[in-house]
């Protein structure tokens, strides 16, 4: 079997936050959430993650998806594997993987849970120019690992040195836990170090592998605010470049945001400044204008949304959005439908080949098909208390400034006249007006203006 420990016990204090580390987003997606989502296409069919500080917010959040262990007080690297002590009789391989690495891809997992098989111990290594405070590892004549020795512990000549550890480790099941009790806390900092785990399995004979990062900015951790950045950067520019491969036209890659969840078909277009988040789905052949936000929307084929705002909401086919429009809370626009500059839906179904063009709001509605909604209307759907749904049928015609107070249903092909307060249902084929008698007085516009 397959497993994985991800270590997310620690607060990162350098974060300057309260939310545990591990619960901070690379692409609107937490850096725990990316890392058990990628062990598992890797193959891993046991997750358990080792938390600490802030557990009930990770564990209420990743319920479901992965098993925990509690590692309290954090007593260091070895200290939590020893907490997974759901591993601790699996056969097969195992991951220990940091938890504020995000970048990490399910081809590197892969490659340590192959490397494995031939060692008791693969150690992801990464060469760097500047290798700094990291600690350095020491290969033996035939390139198996001797040691990592922290930078504190190195001599000039083991400075020079310039492959690092990451952090990433792949076992042995079984050598793992056999030999996590040999390791010990005297150290400065009393706390039991994974590492140890190297000179531990030399002196057994056992072969300790190494195996090169292909790209460093997958391997690098993020210990505050700015690292955080990077690594959306990094995230962003991968996701990106993965979707214009299968199709997507990005007019500025640099400029798009999408969402580590986002699925998109071939022949779509993105404009600069489009953010795309959540589970949101757009299909083949809709063009998203700049200053646009959707989030867990889903967008039909051969539409424009023109910088507009789209949340918890669907649009079909052949539509036009915007520019400026919302569209919230499980609103639905059937296909062939223009919405437009200005309008709000909230909790709607608006019917095929309808029109809203304009200065709307539309709430807690059922709009039928072949419905044109004039400027400036308002369903009243709030009493102070209480919400209620206005109903219009297929075919009616609501004129520009009315006032629709629900409960109210406005039937097949009817009409309410312009500027018009409806309290009252409209039958099929009505005419509703319900607005003050028009009266001119002569001369008064004149006196009014002079007085």
């Amino acid at each position: 079997m397959k497993s994985a420990i991800l270590m997310a016990a620690g607060k990162g204090t350098r974060m300057q936050s309260d939310l545990p580390k591990v619960m901070h987003k690379v692409c609107q997606k937490t850096m725990v959430e990316h890392l058990i989502d990628t062990v598992k296409q890797a193959g891993a069919e046991k997750v358990v993650t080792v938390v600490g500080y802030g557990h009930e917010v990770i564990e209420k959040a990743m319920e479901g998806k992965t098993e925990f262990a509690l590692q309290e007080p954090q007593l260091g690297t070895g200290h939590a594997v020893m907490q997974a002590k759901q591993c601790e009789h699996v056969q097969g391989e195992t991951l220990v993987v940091n938890g504020d690495c995000p970048c990490l891809t399910a081809d590197t997992f892969e490659e340590l849970y192959q490397e494995v098989k031939d060692a008791k111990m693969v150690v992801l290594t990464a060469i760097l120019d500047d290798p700094s405070a990291y600690g350095r590892i020491i290969r033996d004549e035939n390139g198996f690992i001797q040691r990592i020795i922290e930078f504190k512990d190195c001599t000039e000549d083991e400075k020079k040195i310039n492959e690092i550890n990451t952090g990433i480790y792949a076992f042995d099941n079984e050598t793992l836990f056999s030999n996590l009790k040999d390791i010990q806390n005297n150290n400065a900092q009393s706390e039991y170090y994974i590492t140890d785990l190297v000179e531990i399995l030399n002196k057994k004979g056992l072969k300790v592998k190494a195996v090169i990062a292909k790209d460093n900015e997958e391997v690098a951790g993020v210990n505050d605010k700015y690292e955080l950045a990077r690594a959306n950067q990094e995230m962003q520019k991968r996701i990106n470049k993965e979707w214009m491969k299968k199709g997507v036209t990005m007019i500025n890659p640099d400029a798009t945001y999408i969402g580590a969840d986002v699925k998109l078909e071939a022949e779509v277009i993105l404009y600069p400044n489009v953010y795309l988040e959540g589970n949101t789905t757009v299909q083949r052949g809709t063009t998203i204008l700049p200053q646009s936000f959707l989030d867990n929307a889903i967008i039909g084929k051969d539409c424009v949304i023109d910088s507009s705002r789209i949340t918890d909401s669907e649009v079909k086919d052949n539509c036009t959005v915007g520019p400026f429009a919302h569209l919230r809370m499980h609103s639905v626009v059937e296909s062939k439908n223009r919405i437009g500059n200005f309008v709000e839906f909230k909790n709607t179904n608006f019917g095929f080949d309808s029109r809203c063009a304009h200065l709307t709001y539309i709430g807690d509605s059922d709009i039928g098909s072949k419905v044109n909604i004039g400027c400036g209307v308002v369903t009243v759907n709030y009493d102070g208390k209480n919400k209620f749904r206005t109903v219009v049928k297929d075919g009616a015609f609501i004129g520009s400034n009315v006032n629709l107070i629900a409960p109210l249903t406005v039937g097949e092909n009817a009409v309410v006249a312009a500027g018009s307060t409806a309290t009252e249902d409209v039958p099929d084929g009505d005419m509703a007006i319900g607005r003050c008698r028009q009266e001119n007085k002569p001369g008064y516009g004149t006196k009014y203006k002079n007085k």
